[in-house]
């Protein structure tokens, strides 16, 4: 393959510009050629990750997992999209939201699950935002029609068709409106109304003189297939032939479509009486079916066969083919439901292994003992809070008294129950607090309390409520009539756009010794600056 796509992009020598618009370019395809494509989503992913952009690197395996599943691998495929899926919640983008549910539609429409399909249809749709293409905005509510047909809903679907040729023909869209027209008459069709299909296909032909359009091969199949239901086996011939010349030059190169192209010539055949034409046609496509392993197909050639057979006159050879056609009919569904549960399982696993690792990741911010944030989940929240100029934060350091006597007299199991408990203390008065509150223990009989968006003054009134919960609970039976009390070192950014975590922490540090120095149990928090005595401080300090 050469290095460059149809646009003439060089796949080596990535620019971010590049990147963004070489990913639309595929990601706006309703038909794909599957290898080179797979090299340059590829090509795509690996230069999105040296440009260290995880959304590009997102869609790039997400245009992978498209081709994957058109060259077989279901379960793969359903695997890498709910992992995009699930990466585009985690970071709010809808538009890969939309694009994931497009390829899962797509994956349980293969796997034969119609209800499925159709849900994941329906968030394609929802989910599309102001970023979306034309060609998304069409081009997901042409699947959603789909998906509605399959479900066996066509008065839906038309109105959905109805949708999407209002869309592309309104943004002068005249090539994706063709499209959009093939899978409209192509519904119509496998839905029985093969008049209604009829009318749409000649829609669909007017459409492409009109504009110069050539039919590609996927067109001339619908098609033909609806000419045959109407009986017009010669001009059904003639397009089959016409669409397998244009597939011999190497358009659209699907796995499957050159099977499919025979199959129907062979019934269009047929119709004409010309049963050896047909028999050569059908054997050309029973070839292709064992090659690719096309399960699909090969249960309708085993069908083609015992008509055909029945053409002739060959009615023992009929009943055979039919026995093989019905063998073949429940292979495929069986086939079918293990690739379901193959899928099932390749989506739980992954989903099973999201929630493992969002547990690994809470377990590493929370302290084994008490079940508190610890000091890296307040590394990595702290700073944001500090630096959050339209929101004051209080901080306060909190540390026990006389701990130490506790564990020398009592036990460390003792001193375990102590801090224990003294964490749930905090954690009920702090969820009284203001939304985005929290408390963690730095280590130790040391606690921090974060407390946002409170006035200064009301938020050390909260933690003189949290000193006095600390004192007043009933500690004898646990101490042995030792008292539990703290002392509080508070700071805060009101009024200091310029404190910095750093600084912050060292105000409450300062504070906390002073809390200590002066008597214990008791809040320092500066305030006591402005009144002329110590803040918060009960009459008989433990």
């Amino acid at each position: 393959m050469d290095s460059s796509d149809a646009a003439g992009v060089d796949l080596h020598a990535f620019h971010a510009r590049d990147l963004g618009a070489t990913l639309v370019a595929i990601e706006d395809r309703f038909v794909w050629d599957v290898g080179p494509t797979l090299e340059i989503a590829t090509v795509l992913e690996q230069a999105a990750s040296a440009l260290g952009d995880a959304e590009a690197v997102t869609r790039a395996r997400l245009c992978l997992a498209n081709m994957w599943m058109r060259k077989g691998d279901v379960a793969g495929a359903a695997r890498r999209a709910w992992e995009v899926e699930q990466w585009a919640v985690d970071h709010d983008r809808p538009m890969v939201r939309a694009r994931a549910h497009l390829v899962l539609a797509a994956v349980h429409g293969h796997l034969g699950d119609p209800a499925t399909s159709l849900e994941h249809s329906i968030l394609a749709v929802e989910y599309l935002d102001d970023t979306a293409t034309v060609h998304a905005q069409v081009w997901h509510r042409a699947k959603l029609a789909d998906a509605l047909a399959e479900a066996g809903s066509m008065d839906a679907a038309r109105i959905r068709f109805a949708q999407a040729e209002d869309l592309a023909a309104s943004h002068g869209e005249n090539r994706l409106h063709m499209a959009v027209l093939n899978n409209f008459a192509y519904s119509e069709f496998i839905g029985g109304a093969h008049q209604r299909a009829q009318a749409v296909a000649e829609r669909l032909r007017r459409m492409a003189d009109r504009y110069g359009f050539d039919l590609d091969p996927a067109d001339l199949d619908t098609i033909g297939c609806i000419q045959i239901e109407n009986g017009l086996f010669a001009e059904a011939e003639q397009t089959l032939l016409g669409c397998i010349a244009l597939h011999s030059e190497g358009r659209h190169d699907d796995a499957d479509a050159l099977a499919e192209y025979l199959l129907t010539l062979s019934r269009a055949q047929r119709g004409l009486g010309r049963t050896d034409l047909a028999q050569a046609a059908l054997d050309a496509s029973r070839a292709l079916c064992d090659e690719r392993d096309l399960g699909d197909v090969i249960v309708r050639v085993h069908r083609e066969q015992a008509e055909l057979h029945a053409a002739r006159g060959e009615f023992a050879e009929a009943y055979a083919e039919h026995q093989a056609f019905f063998r073949a009919h429940e292979q495929r569904h069986s086939a079918q439901r293990e690739a379901q549960a193959r899928t099932r399982q390749a989506m739980f696993e992954t989903a099973e292994a999201r929630d493992e690792a969002a547990r690994f990741r809470e377990q590493a911010r929370r302290d084994p003992l008490t079940g508190l944030r610890n000091r890296r989940y307040v590394d990595e929240h702290l700073p944001a809070l500090v630096a959050d100029p339209s929101s004051p934060v209080t901080i306060a350091l909190l540390d026990l008294d006389h701990f130490k006597r506790i564990n020398d007299t009592r036990s460390h199991d003792a001193g375990d129950q102590v801090l224990v408990i003294v964490a749930g203390l905090l954690e009920s008065q702090v969820a009284a607090g203001n939304p985005g509150s929290f408390v963690a223990r730095m280590g130790g009989e040391e606690f921090l309390v974060v407390l946002p968006g409170a006035p200064y003054a009301d938020a050390v009134a909260h933690l003189q409520r949290i000193r006095e919960a600390i004192r007043s609970h009933a500690w004898a039976e646990i101490t042995g009539g030792l008292p539990v009390t703290a002392s509080i070192g508070a700071a805060g950014t009101h009024g200091r756009a310029e404190t910095n975590r750093q600084k912050l922490l060292s105000t409450a540090d300062a504070n906390l010794y002073s809390a200590k120095n002066g008597g214990r149990d008791q809040v320092v928090s500066g305030l006591e600056n402005h009144s002329g005595r110590r803040a918060f401080r009960d009459a008989t300090p433990a």
